[in-house]
């Protein structure tokens, strides 16, 4: 992408962009028609598997107020107890926090590119595709990766962080 290119697109996508460039990641953003604010909406708008969107969801640490980024395979729900025995108390993130620390919008906070850098996990339930999407920094930006590109994008961990399915059911 040339510097004109990045001009056109949301401040937020441009911000991910540059990062992308910085990082060698060989997938610029793309801007879809329509907003793809859930994992479902982005999955119908690239003609993939909802699995296959990796969804940001932002929690508040209690203790000091950090922000912390789960980012999950969007056909699983976080498993909070499991994200706290990982890095401690923590409670829902309203969208004044989420803007505030990541500079993103709900519906598209990337995993790079945040205001204050959360503490990360990631979904290892990720790891079960080649190909997954991310939000780009606004609910119609989305970028392409592999799963082991998100680790090293992010320098995050893959942990076990979502809620099991019950027997019998996926």
């Amino acid at each position: 992408m040339c510097g004109a290119e990045l001009k056109s697109l949301p401040e937020g996508v441009q911000r991910v962009a540059a990062e992308l460039q910085r990082l060698n990641h060989p997938h610029a953003p793309v801007m879809l028609d329509d907003a793809a604010r859930t994992a479902q909406q982005a999955a119908d708008a690239l003609g993939i598997g909802v699995g296959q969107i990796a969804k940001s969801i932002i929690f508040r640490r209690k203790v000091d107020d950090t922000a912390v980024l789960v980012i999950t395979s969007g056909d699983k729900r976080v498993d909070e107890k499991k994200v706290e025995a990982i890095v401690g108390r923590i409670g829902r993130a309203d969208a004044d926090f989420v803007r505030a620390k990541t500079g993103f919008a709900i519906g598209g906070v990337s995993p790079v590119a945040h205001a204050t850098p959360p503490v990360t996990l990631i979904d290892r339930e990720l790891g079960r595709f080649d190909e997954i999407w991310a939000a780009a920094g606004h609910p119609h930006g989305v970028f392409r990766l592999a799963p082991p590109d998100l680790q090293r994008l992010t320098g995050a961990p893959v942990e076990d962080v979502v809620v099991e399915a019950a027997a019998g059911k996926t």
